[in-house]
């Protein structure tokens, strides 16, 4: 039994470190490229992981040597890949660029993460043994929807990133228990252009709204309410990718072992604060011991 279960891509990050976009029909050079382990879904399933929760994996790859690399990379983290799935479509990737500055923008190529369009029997029951159930839009709706359908009937905690951002189903919000959208995407997700507007109109649809804002931290809205506002811990930001899913991946994990809200909101703003001083998606989480530590709070668990 598992803590958390992850629905989610895995993608091999190409990145490209360069001082801007370039323009249409411009060629420019960059100052650096690697390579590295990511996508929404592997990227949050290793926050958790690392923050000290006990993790499952559902997903896809294909059976190369990208496929391969993001396996041994959940394996490294401890987490459960057995609901992880070789298919033969190729490994999803995504092509980011890092400006100056720290910001990034990223395009996405899902190959076998939309290769698989319905829930094995494994998938089945690793979602109706956990306590949590975590998904984002890197992944077919039908699939996240059946997910979340046996989630809410099996008493399983559903939290939904809704990015990329796109036009939700109207019975998928109504199986949200959390939501944590950045601004933006509550925004659109709403139609609305005013950021707290938007969130807490979405609170009206779902159990519980945590908006995140970059370095304004997140605010927390619940039945057209604004719940609570959390700052963001001052960093010197060198990379800004996968900020939001350590942010998320921290937070779930400190809620699936009952730590407040309050306390779990403070280590997961740690825990992106941390991630944005360092290089990359996956290879910038801290551990539990270093989100503990800057966040002030006591150790509770192991």
């Amino acid at each position: 039994m598992n803590d958390i279960i992850v629905l989610g891509s895995a993608n091999m990050d190409l990145v490209v470190r360069q001082p801007r976009l370039p323009r249409p029909g411009e060629t420019m050079f960059g100052a650096e490229f690697t390579t590295v382990p990511g996508g929404k879904g592997l990227n949050q399933a290793v926050a958790a992981a690392r923050a000290g929760a006990s993790v499952s994996f559902l997903g896809a790859v294909g059976r190369d040597e990208f496929g391969s690399e993001l396996r041994s990379c959940l394996l490294n983290d401890g987490i459960d890949v057995s609901g992880l799935q070789h298919v033969d479509i190729k490994t999803g990737t995504a092509h980011v660029s890092v400006l100056d500055g720290g910001e990034n923008a990223i395009v996405v190529v899902p190959g076998a993460n939309n290769s698989i369009t319905a829930l094995n029997d494994h998938a089945k029951k690793k979602i109706c043994d956990a306590r949590f159930l975590l998904a984002q839009f890197e992944r077919p709706t039908a699939l996240i929807l059946e997910a979340f359908r046996i989630a809410k009937e099996a008493g399983v905690t559903t939290v939904l990133t809704p990015a990329p951002v796109r036009e939700v189903d109207r019975e998928l919000m109504q199986l949200v228990d959390v939501l944590i959208p950045n601004a933006q995407e509550a925004c659109e997700l709403a139609g609305i252009g005013d950021e707290d507007t938007a969130a807490l109109e979405l609170s009206r649809s779902v159990g519980l709204v945590i908006m995140t804002r970059g370095s304004r931290g997140a605010l927390v809205a619940g039945a057209g309410e604004i719940v609570r506002t959390v700052p963001a811990i001052p960093a010197r930001a060198v990379d800004t990718t996968a900020a939001g899913d350590t942010f998320v991946g921290a937070l779930v994990a400190m809620m699936a072992e009952d730590m407040p809200l309050e306390r779990a909101l403070s280590a997961a703003t740690a825990a992106a604060s941390i991630s944005v001083t360092r290089e990359g998606a996956s290879t910038s989480m801290p551990t539990r011991t270093e989100i503990l530590d800057v966040s002030g709070l006591e150790q509770t668990r192991g």
